[in-house]
């Protein structure tokens, strides 16, 4: 097992602060072996049917308890945020450790009973800050499933990840009331996958696909609560340039990424036209695990005469963008300078897999992957 220190002490602040903690993720994603190590009283486990049978009666359950009560998989019962209301609200021993893997339905049902007494904590894969930056290919390779990336050899990780898109479409899509055929949702999320790093056209994926705009933003809805994927929201400034207003798509995970593109090895990859995709992709993930930054705290910007940045974000009153480029030795580019001065930037990171730090220019400075986290541990 391999020990989640950074997420493990944000989780335990938010325990300290909040009478419910919420640890959000897609299945799969070590959220029970991180709850196992909060040092919980009480551990429950809704799709342990023995556990299920005892909330038929959740107050007579919950309210003589005392201490952390982990409830895991709580989507399975939304009925129990007003009870957690109430008991948090009277019994001040009793702290909740929630765990969930449906984000939308999640959020939406404990923000309306729990408000105010509820921190949030969205819990991904395995980032470099866990394995080591030495391991950054084969955390790229195989993404950040624990069981992918621990797999014992590039075989069994693709034999994971394979049969992890055939439970989440057949048995936990259906878990969560959603009846669309697990076979078009397939299809669905294979096209989509080509979109990746793409601003998302609704018309243009509905006519490929042959539905409707409406339907592919459902489809694309579903998994974006699931932590699938992430829809990546454009930034607006004052500026006269005619800015793109449609948002960027990305397959969370880079492991299932090339699962969907039939990618199984990193030759396959280095030879591959989403190469530099992949890669954005990758190191975007990367960054905001570095920084700590919810995705509505994320944004990037592009004109349509070419300027953009992959990434922009303000911390301490200031702006900063982060671009992210597959290739030897980043160079300043007119697009650069561009978003430099258009979006008043303090600073303007290329992130890239090199192994040397540089200044390419005043304000922009060319970042390895593996000292991401050194890097931005003290913006200016």
């Amino acid at each position: 097992m391999i020990p989640r220190f950074t997420d493990a002490r944000r989780i335990k602040d938010l325990i300290r602060i909040f009478p419910v903690t919420a640890i959000l993720g897609a299945r799969q994603c070590g959220k029970t072996t991180i709850a196992r190590q909060m040092d919980a009283d009480q551990y429950f486990d809704l799709e342990n049917s023995r556990d299920e049978a005892k909330f038929q009666s959740p107050q007579l359950l919950l309210e003589d308890l005392k201490g952390l009560i982990v409830i895991d998989e709580i989507q399975r019962r939304p009925d129990l945020f007003p009870l957690l209301r109430y008991l948090v609200d009277t019994e001040k021993k009793q702290k909740y450790l929630i765990l969930g893997s449906a984000s939308r339905d999640l959020v939406m049902s404990s923000s309306e009973s729990l408000a105010g007494r509820i921190g949030f904590f969205h819990l991904g894969g395995f980032c470099l800050a866990d394995v080591g930056a030495k391991n950054w290919r084969t955390l790229w390779m195989r993404g950040g499933f624990p069981r992918s990336y621990l797999a014992g050899s590039e075989n069994q990780s693709l034999l994971w990840r394979e049969n992890y898109i055939t439970t989440f479409l057949e048995r936990d899509i259906p878990q969560l009331g959603i009846k669309i055929p697990a076979g078009t949702l397939r299809r669905f999320w294979m096209m989509l996958a080509h979109y990746h790093g793409q601003v998302v056209n609704y018309s243009q994926i509905g006519r490929t696909f042959g539905i409707s705009d409406m339907t592919v933003r459902k489809y694309i809805e579903i998994l974006e609560g699931t932590f699938m994927v992430r829809i990546l929201q454009p930034y607006f400034n004052n500026t006269s340039k005619r800015l793109v207003k449609s948002p960027k798509i990305y397959i969370r995970d880079s492991g299932l990424f090339h699962s969907l593109l039939a990618v199984e090895n990193e030759g396959q990859l280095l030879s591959n036209p989403k190469l530099g995709a992949s890669w954005e992709g990758f190191a975007l993930e990367e960054t905001l695990s570095a920084l700590s930054i919810k995705n509505d705290e994320a944004f990037f910007w592009s004109t349509h005469a070419g300027a953009e940045v992959d990434l922009f974000f303000r911390s301490k009153g200031k702006n900063f963008a982060v671009e992210f480029k597959y290739g030897d030795a980043p160079v300043l580019t007119k697009s650069m300078k561009s978003a430099l001065a258009d979006l008043e930037l303090a600073q303007l990171y290329v992130v890239y897999p090199g192994r040397d730090a540089y200044r390419i220019d005043a304000n922009i400075q060319a970042v390895p992957l593996a000292d991401l986290k050194k890097e931005f541990s003290s913006l200016p």
